[in-house]
Formats: structure tokens, sequence, C-alpha cells
């Protein structure tokens, strides 16, 4: 099992970035899939969950009307694009994957990817 995160990258507060995950080795069209992330000095928190079904995705409070989460079947790959970037969203941005449905708990993720970095400068 493999998820690779990638797109991070250092930008200013208020642009944009999309992150990508390419993921192999399981059935990626069961799982729901999942952006966390993890900041300086805090816990790792949800971002974003999508489920392996159409549906409403979840996404924390922090980050509602800013990120979008999506995925791609056929290519196995599951998206996060970030606009109006803030400062507080500096973090690493991992991608799990769980054979449950839109949970937001990282106990419920059995894969993780190794993150990438995201740095939002004022």
């Amino acid at each position: 099992v493999q998820l690779q995160a990638s797109g991070g990258g250092l930008v200013q507060v208020g642009d944009s970035l999309r992150l990508s995950c390419a993921a192999s080795g399981f059935a990626f069209n069961g799982y729901a899939m999942a952006w966390f992330r993890l900041a300086p000095g805090k816990e790792r928190e949800v971002v974003a969950v999508i489920g392996w079904k159409i549906g409403n995705p979840y996404y924390a409070d922090s980050v509602k009307g800013r990120f979008a989460i999506s995925r791609d079947n056929a290519k196995s790959t599951v998206y996060l694009q970030m606009n109006s970037l803030k400062s507080e969203d500096t973090a690493v941005y991992y991608c799990a994957a769980s054979d449950y449905f839109l949970r937001t708990r990282p106990g419920d993720y059995a894969y993780w990817g190794l993150g990438t970095q995201v740095t939002v400068s004022s």
C-alpha cells in the first residue's frame, strides 16, 4: 500500500494550492479518503473527507468555503484544492484511507501517506 502526497510548498496568505495523493496497493474505489494536517504544537486534525460513493464530503469548520476535496477513481487519486490560504493553514498535510464511511478520527484510517508540507507566509 502506498499513498504519495504532493503539491505542498511555500505560498503567501491568500494564495491557492492543490494537493494530490496518488494511491496504490488497495481497492481505492471502496475506501473513503481524507486529508489530515499536523501543525507544530497541535494535534493532528481532520481537514476533509470524501466517501467512495456520491455524497457530500465532510469539512472541518476551519476550512469550509475555502477548501475542496475531490477524487478521481480512474486515477486512484484524491485532491485537496486549498484557496484563500491563511497562516494558520501551515502544517504537514497527510492523506489517509479508510474502509469506514466519512469518519473523522485518525484511528479509523488504516493507510497513511508520508505528508507534504504547506507553509503559508504572511
